[in-house]
């Protein structure tokens, strides 16, 4: 597409570095947890990037996941290839073997969990297309669903980035955050607009998708995540992993102090 075509598209923003790439053949990665702003970008690059160049990315949390995540992201797309990874070890097997949550100064689960393996596909998958002599194999755009509006250390991430410690053995690494800009209003608008909706969590009140129960989700969310899971059992392994560390999931606050999953939500495990 060109500037006018992306105009009339509704794709407004758009580095012409990433124009260039998308000409040059460079393969597309769309990191889809299934949440909200994952599947508005998946939207916005779908009417951009070339079906050939798109391949669609989902790291599997688990227990800590939503249900129903990989089922949705398959739902509302159009049949890109779509890589599930893994790690060897869940979040709370992690968490029982280091004997701590994860929390804001050491986000290992986002590292250990989601940007690991998601890194080991995308590398996998440069290789394939070498192997399949394409002539753009090393050219790769990692693209994320990450908005400047979510947090104050997201706003200052920068949307377009050339990733060095990625870009070897005739890599050549992109990483690009499409929805940096947009509001969540836009996200919904998105998705409302191609006549879909996001996953069923959101229309239940939760604000935020992927893991279950976050490290920065206020109370009234984890109240309402555990009773949306209660006839589950991944609410009973926070709260026993809480129990056997001797550790909680949320940071104390200034004005409860330390507390539990159980003191914070008022759930019984």
């Amino acid at each position: 597409m060109d500037h006018s075509e992306l105009v009339a598209a509704g794709i407004v923003q758009v580095p012409e570095q990433i124009i260039d790439l998308i000409a040059r053949g460079a393969i597309f990665v769309i990191n889809h947890s299934g949440g909200k702003d994952s599947q508005a970008m998946y939207l916005m690059l779908r009417d951009l990037v070339p079906a050939a160049q798109r391949v669609i990315v989902h790291a599997d949390l688990g227990r800590a996941e939503w249900a129903g995540a990989v089922e949705h992201i398959e739902s509302t797309t159009a049949g890109e290839p779509m890589h599930v990874c893994r790690a060897r070890r869940d979040l709370l097997q992690v968490t029982g073997e280091r004997g701590m949550f994860p929390s804001p100064q050491q986000r290992w689960c986002t590292s250990d969990l989601k940007r690991g393996p998601i890194t080991k596909v995308i590398r996998h998958l440069t290789y394939t297309r070498k192997a399949a002599d394409d002539p753009a194999w090393g050219l790769v755009v990692n693209c994320q669903g990450l908005r400047a509006d979510e947090s104050p250390n997201r706003k200052k991430m920068v949307p377009l980035k050339f990733d060095e410690k990625n870009s070897k053995a005739g890599r050549m690494w992109y990483e690009w955050l499409p929805v940096h800009s947009w509001t969540e209003q836009e996200v919904f608008g998105r998705i409302a607009a191609a006549g879909q909706k996001p996953h069923k969590i959101y229309g239940l009140g939760m604000g935020r998708f992927s893991c279950v129960f976050c490290i920065y989700a206020p109370p009234e969310q984890l109240k309402l995540a555990a009773e949306l899971v209660r006839d589950q059992n991944v609410y009973r392994d926070y709260v026993n992993a809480e129990r056997s560390t001797g550790q909680v999931m949320i940071m104390p606050s200034k004005k409860h102090g330390q507390q539990t999953l159980e003191q914070i939500t008022g759930v019984p495990a």
